[in-house]
């Protein structure tokens, strides 16, 4: 599904130089390195704040964590996605409301989200599923007339840009009242490790969040409420850092990738590729299309066959998962989330996909 050898050996001298300087320097956490990271990503993002944590969960706990949310308090997301979203919801005691999403982008269906707000709504988190933004100009809009915090997983979108109908363009992330994202190998701006960051634009949330991610310490050794241990360590930031220059070409060629993919499949009545949202760039971390009439098993069998991976991606909605069975939901309530649950396949997506495999790949999936 991704090819992270070849793109290591393209930009092997500066990810090696990189992390040579931390070894060398010894400063493995908390170094320069992590702080040079931060800037660069906070110059390229136009953002005030980036705060680098251990991965894009922790990034999620720590921002609902420096909200001030209280046990029952609700917090709405959608079904199709990875658990995360949610775990780390219920994780602090505060209780997932999940919605359905849109047919065609995947994303959060804003009309259902308005529908599930109640007196104990206080946030909701959008997410940038497969590689471009959810509709944020109306959840954001729909934010301000309830008064709710907005926490946008970017996990699978860092590098995507939202324009909105006044012409301002914003980097996914950055929309919200906080962002998060994570640098997981296989994201598109991935380290060879865990890690993950925060984004704001608000200086008092950054500070919280930021002593949240240091034990709930904004002086040493004085503890003034509950935090995490979460960090990015000095050796992924420099991993980070070599890479961060490349982010634009990296979803560049995915995109042109996709491109591919999408003359091949377009007008398959079977298969239904990737819709785009003309408000959000799409930087491809998934593949993803919509199989209609085919034997999803089947075609993932014989592909396996071929040496071609892919992989389902959800295949069980938050709904129907048994960690988060609720009396309020059952099966058939969220149609397109389930739909899509049982439809989705992703084929392979990164940035060293030559031609050849482009052509093998579809000749298969045509076949």
């Amino acid at each position: 599904m991704v090819d992270l050898q070849s793109q290591y050996l393209r930009l092997q001298e500066d990810i090696d130089r990189n992390m040579q300087q931390v070894i060398e320097s010894a400063q493995f956490i908390k170094g320069p390195a992590v702080t040079q990271f931060a800037e660069h990503l906070q110059s390229y993002l136009n953002v005030r704040h980036v705060i680098p944590v251990g991965n894009g969960t922790d990034a999620l706990q720590i921002a609902l964590m420096a909200l001030g949310l209280r046990p029952g308090d609700e917090v709405i997301t959608p079904t199709f996605t990875f658990i995360a979203t949610a775990e780390v919801v219920a994780l602090l005691g505060l209780t997932p409301v999940v919605v359905d999403v849109d047919w065609d982008t995947m994303t959060m269906d804003v009309n259902a989200v308005r529908k599930a707000i109640t007196p104990k709504t206080k946030a909701i988190v959008p997410v940038h599923l497969f590689g471009q933004c959810a509709d944020m100009q109306n959840l954001m809009a729909l934010a301000e007339e309830y008064g709710l915090f907005v926490v946008e997983d970017a996990c699978q979108a860092i590098g995507a840009e939202y324009k909105f109908t006044d012409g301002t363009i914003k980097k996914a992330g950055t929309i919200g009242h906080i962002g998060c994202t994570s640098f997981f190998p296989s994201k598109n701006l991935g380290c060879y490790g865990d890690g993950g960051a925060i984004f704001t634009n608000d200086d008092a949330l950054a500070e919280q969040m930021q002593a949240i991610a240091n034990h709930g310490c904004k002086i040493r050794y004085h503890h003034d409420f509950v935090g995490v241990n979460s960090r990015l360590d000095s050796i992924q930031a420099a991993v980070l850092d070599a890479k961060l220059p490349h982010l634009d070409e990296f979803n560049a060629a995915r995109r042109q990738a996709a491109d591919v993919y999408d003359q091949a499949f377009c007008g398959n009545p079977h298969l239904l590729v990737p819709a785009r949202n003309p408000q959000s760039s799409h930087v491809f971390h998934q593949y993803t299309l919509r199989l209609i009439d085919i034997d999803r098993d089947a075609l993932k069998s014989r592909l396996a066959e071929a040496g071609i991976p892919v992989m389902i991606y959800y295949p069980v909605p938050l709904h129907l998962q048994k960690a988060y069975q609720d009396s309020r939901y059952k099966q058939g309530d969220f149609p397109v989330a389930e739909r899509l649950a049982s439809c989705v396949l992703s084929l392979p997506m990164h940035t060293e996909l030559t031609d050849e495999q482009l052509k093998y790949i579809i000749q298969h999936v045509l076949a």
